[in-house]
Formats: structure tokens, sequence, C-alpha cells
């Protein structure tokens, strides 16, 4: 993590990168307001007139994981072009930038999962917030007549959840697995193969 001058203003966001750190270096017990102002070398009063509770600070650091994740998922729906190879890539991206979260921070990583079991607000949110552009995607291709005039948001909550082996951090452990891409091939054409029009 890049550090702040130590003459930095204290800001929220400032706080939340310091809580990632602390998480990483001592696990989610530690993600604190008094530990993460110990971090700054700050007061935990000057922590608070930005970071209300504990809870609050937890959902912020979660919020602020699952935001990271968001960017290229929606450039993805935003693109032009036929929405089954959109929809393709919309997933291999999901699934890959879980995976490169994993691989190079598996404290943090480790650490959401635990921290994410207290914040299901800000789940919820996000799980609603990937079937709209996921949904976006599929509509797209009601409308270009590739895919069957489906329920675009009932079709994106299935497809998030039948492939969310792949991409749930709850499943991480399984992501080693050598055969877990051609396993993801065959259900990914399983999936496709129910949207698409042209199928009878």
């Amino acid at each position: 993590m890049e550090m702040a001058p130590v003459n930095a203003p204290l800001t929220r966001e400032r706080i939340l990168a310091a809580a990632e750190d602390v998480i990483r270096r001592f696990g989610p017990d530690k993600a604190t307001v008094v530990d993460v102002a110990r971090a700054l070398g700050v007061s935990h009063a000057a922590v608070y007139r930005h970071i209300a509770t504990k809870a609050e600070l937890r959902d912020l650091v979660v919020a602020r994981w699952v935001k990271a994740t968001m960017p290229p998922l929606r450039a993805i729906a935003e693109e032009t072009g036929p929405a089954a190879a959109r929809l393709r890539k919309y997933f291999d991206t999901l699934i890959a930038t879980k995976r490169q979260r994993a691989s190079n921070d598996p404290e943090v990583f480790a650490a959401y999962g635990t921290l994410a079991a207290d914040s299901q607000a800000v789940i919820v949110a996000h799980v609603d917030d990937m079937i709209a552009i996921t949904a976006k995607i599929i509509e797209d291709g009601v409308n270009e007549g590739a895919f069957k005039k489906v329920d675009p948001i009932a079709s994106s909550r299935a497809l998030l959840f039948a492939t969310a082996r792949f991409h749930h951090p709850a499943h991480s452990a399984t992501w080693n697995d050598p055969s877990i891409d051609a396993v993801f091939e065959d259900l990914w054409q399983v999936l496709i193969d129910g949207l698409s029009a042209y199928r009878t």
C-alpha cells in the first residue's frame, strides 16, 4: 500500500486504506477504529470524526473492496457488439478478477469473507448491482434477437448463482482445481444454449 505523507489530511479514503493494511497484517479482528487510528498515528477521536462505529468501518472496507471489482464489468456492459460474446467476456473478467485478488492479496481476500458476513446490506447491494449490469447485456441480446425473450433480471440472477463456484469467495479453495476451467466451459455451454434464440 502506498503510504500518504505523515502530514496528509485525515480523510475517509485514507482511513479505509489504513484499515485494509491493518487487516492484511493482523487479520480482520484488528479492523477496529482504535487499531486503525494507531496505525495512522492519530487519536481514535480523529478517526471517529469520519467513521462512527466499528460496524461502519467494516461495512466501508467491504464496500471499498467490492467497488474495486466493478469498473471493468460496467465497461463490458456498455460495449457494443454481439451480446453473447460480451456476456462471456463479462464472466471471464469477473472470474479472472476474483482469482487475481485471491492470488495477489490472499490475506485481505480471506478477511473479506469474514467481514462480508457482518456486512449483509453491503453485499446485497453489490449482488443487486451485478445482477443489473448482467441484465443489461442479456437485454441487449434479447433486443438483437440472439437471446430468447427472457426476463433479463431473472436470467441474470440465475446466471450469477449458477456460476457462483467460479467467482464467489466462499468457493476460492476450489479455484486451483486443475479441472475447474473445463468444468466452467461445460457449464457455460449449457447456460448459453439455454439463452440462445437459435436453439430449438
